[in-house]
């Protein structure tokens, strides 16, 4: 509609300004300044649009990709423990306490403290028998409301292998990271539903089993 409008205005501008020039009036060449501005001026509104729309992006893109989450606005514990198949082991669950949205992707970063003090960081598992999890690429993106929750197993071979008879000294804690951020909560690492800490139990190589999957939904796991 306002094309057609700058149209009509352009013509009468130019019927004018000939109608004008006929009756020997000697502003012609000083009349066609005022159809260029009024043009421009018409286009204008045009052209401030699109800071309305840039302006709008952006927070759509912040309110749909919220920042990753942070260990002071996580509560850190562990859930759903058992033994199943060889492996006994629980979900860390991830829960949003703070105020604002926020996400959560990848390994989270674990480390198991014996009753000692030693310290053993927990390897990234691509499939784990206790949850029937297996990785997946890339793994999945999970936006967390406050109030939500996101999880990551944590497990590890419950038996000796190979000639061992025993296994060495169950992780008494675990000291927890989400993915990508450096702060971290220590908490216990016992689990009930097994009747025992996690185990830190070697392979038949002797590198230890204990490991974490990727953070994923508790709808994505048994439970």
């Amino acid at each position: 509609m306002r094309f057609h409008v700058v149209r009509d205005r352009s013509v009468t501008f130019g019927f004018l300004a000939v109608a004008a020039c006929g009756l020997g009036i000697t502003a012609c060449a000083s009349q066609a300044a005022p159809g260029a501005a009024s043009s421009s001026s018409a286009t204008s509104p045009a052209t401030n649009t699109s800071p309305a729309t840039s302006t709008t992006s952006p927070s759509s893109a912040s309110a749909a990709d919220p920042g990753a989450c942070v260990t002071s606005q996580l509560k850190i514990s562990l859930t759903n423990t058992g033994a199943l198949a060889g492996q006994a082991g629980g979900y860390l669950k991830f829960t949003n306490k703070g105020g604002t949205p926020c996400r959560m992707t990848g390994w989270p970063a674990v480390t198991g403290l014996t009753a000692s003090g030693q310290a053993t960081r927990l390897r990234h598992l691509q499939l784990s028998m206790f949850g029937a999890w297996h990785y997946s690429v890339p793994p999945p993106v999970v936006a967390l409301k406050p109030g939500d929750s996101a999880y990551a197993i944590v497990a590890a071979d419950d038996k000796p292998a190979g000639s061992s008879n025993r296994c060495p000294a169950p992780y008494a804690r675990l000291r927890v990271s989400p993915p990508g951020n450096s702060g971290n909560v220590t908490i216990s690492a016992w689990l009930p539903g097994a009747g025992s800490y996690l185990p830190s139990c070697a392979s038949a190589n002797g590198s230890p089993t204990a490991g974490t999957s990727t953070i994923t939904t508790l709808s994505s796991l048994p439970h």
